[in-house]
């Protein structure tokens, strides 16, 4: 079966056709409940899904994944898209505080054939997850990410953020904080926006 091109990787046309559902139904539910903004409406594959993807491809899949403040699904419902194929086996977890939004998540989860749990709660009021990877994208600054971190990674997991042009501001106020080992990788769609790769995170 012939493989499709998504920014700078390659997909099963299954995967393609579960990518391309999903963003059906974020267009069809965003209008209602607000998962993105307006304004990348009518871009949601190249701002959203794209730049979802690329997080995935930074790392190896792991037992357990974590994606905090979930939203829309970013990247959260596109780990798990890629993960049905990838990793059956891993574990993925997607933390939302909002009602609606958990309700449009599980359905998204449900007819894309993806496999993940949606927990309907605050970030800080969930039980430390202890998990190996954990994402978030468009949700906090840097220094309360690492928050989040500390509370829910294992000490030798993995994070993941995406920044976008502000983002050596945030990790140099965030270090005042926190000590990490830090890798950032130029976004494949926006030329001035990173994903950010932490590891041993610890308080000052």
């Amino acid at each position: 079966m012939a493989e499709i091109k998504i920014g700078e990787t390659y997909v099963s046309r299954e995967t393609y056709e579960r990518l391309k559902h999903y963003e059906t139904l974020v267009k069809k539910w965003s209008p209602k409940i607000n998962l993105i903004a307006k304004s990348t409406l009518s871009d949601i594959w190249d701002r959203h899904i794209v730049d979802s993807i690329q997080i995935c491809e930074e790392v190896v899949f792991p037992q357990t994944w974590l994606d905090i403040g979930s939203g829309g699904g970013f990247p959260g419902v596109v780990v798990a898209i890629l993960a049905a194929e990838r990793a059956p086996d891993c574990a993925i977890t997607l933390i939302e505080s909002d009602q609606r939004k958990c309700a449009f998540l599980r359905t998204a989860i449900r007819e894309c054939g993806a496999k993940a749990t949606v927990m309907s709660k605050r970030i800080e009021q969930v039980p430390p997850m202890a998990a190996d990877m954990i994402s978030a994208r468009a949700l906090a600054d840097l220094t309360t990410l690492l928050g989040f971190a500390e509370r829910h990674l294992k000490p030798e997991g993995t994070a993941l953020f995406s920044k976008g042009i502000q983002w050596k501001k945030e990790v140099d106020n965030a270090r005042s904080q926190w000590q990490f080992d830090l890798k950032s990788t130029s976004s494949w769609t926006e030329p001035e926006a990173v994903i950010l790769e932490i590891r041993g995170v610890t308080r000052v």
